[in-house]
């Protein structure tokens, strides 16, 4: 499974590449603190499919990296190459990103 750091992702953004961002957390995580991708719940990854480019890379992401790891596995069984999981999630985030952020 190829995975992104959070360093990695927010040189990606400073940087301005081409790339989407999926959240696969559930909407009332999203609410609480996001790093504005689509929100896209795991439960729905594959019927949403149609949703995830399939021509630039595209970041998985959720709380820890669990459930959006077993996203991008589900994404690749469709065929996906292009994915790539968030190391850590949006803990790792809050941890070495950005401490202002609120985490459950």
């Amino acid at each position: 499974m190829n995975e992104i750091t959070v360093t990695e992702l927010a040189q990606w953004i400073e940087e301005g590449k081409d790339f989407q961002l999926i959240d696969v957390r559930e909407p009332f995580e999203y609410e609480m603190s996001n790093l504005e991708g689509l929100n896209i719940p795991l439960a729905g990854i594959v019927i949403e499919a149609d949703k995830i480019a399939n021509d630039k890379p595209v970041v998985m992401q959720c709380r820890s990296g669990a459930r959006s790891a077993a996203a991008l596995l589900q994404l690749e069984q469709l065929g996906y190459t292009n994915i790539v999981n968030l190391k850590g999630g949006i803990l790792a985030w809050a941890a070495q990103i950005d401490p202002e952020m609120r985490v459950y």
